[in-house]
């Protein structure tokens, strides 16, 4: 009976396991995400953000990348170096989790700081954060309605 159980129990972990994803597939499994990931495509940022982390990405939605100017947005595409820049600063180090989210300058990889503020609802920079603590194994996405740029 113990070996039965303890069967069961590693076919559990290892299903558990099996269905970690990165914050790469995440974003990609929930579907709202496509313009986000063509870009981290383009700029070469997909085996970093499914790399050991962990990392806190502000993740703007496909709605968010529809504001930018479809001309503006087509050269982002295009300049590798300023795409992952512009990606980079939507990306802190380390995993914040909402309850631990609290106002002021914080540090992004891409070296610049982005500005949090939590009245009347939490904002970075000029985007306001619509869905927070979107686990990945890697890290945690908060969703934002806007993209956000490096000063």
């Amino acid at each position: 009976m113990k070996k039965q159980l303890f069967f069961v129990g590693a076919l559990t972990l290892a299903a558990l396991s099996a269905q970690a994803k990165d914050i790469v597939d995440t974003a990609v499994a929930a579907g709202s995400f496509k313009t986000l990931a063509t870009a981290l495509q383009a700029a070469g940022l997909i085996d970093t953000l499914k790399g050991k982390g962990p990392f806190t990405v502000f993740a703007p939605t496909d709605a968010a990348f529809a504001k930018v100017p479809k001309a503006d947005l087509d050269a982002l595409l295009a300049d590798k170096a300023k795409l992952t820049a512009v990606l980079t600063y939507h990306v802190v180090p380390g995993k914040v989790m909402a309850k631990d989210v609290k106002a002021g300058k914080v540090k992004t990889v891409q070296g610049s700081e982005l500005t949090v503020s939590t009245s009347g609802g939490v904002m970075v920079d000029q985007a306001k954060v619509t869905a927070t603590d979107i686990a990945a194994d890697n890290g945690v996405i908060h969703v934002i309605d806007s993209v956000i740029m490096p000063k």
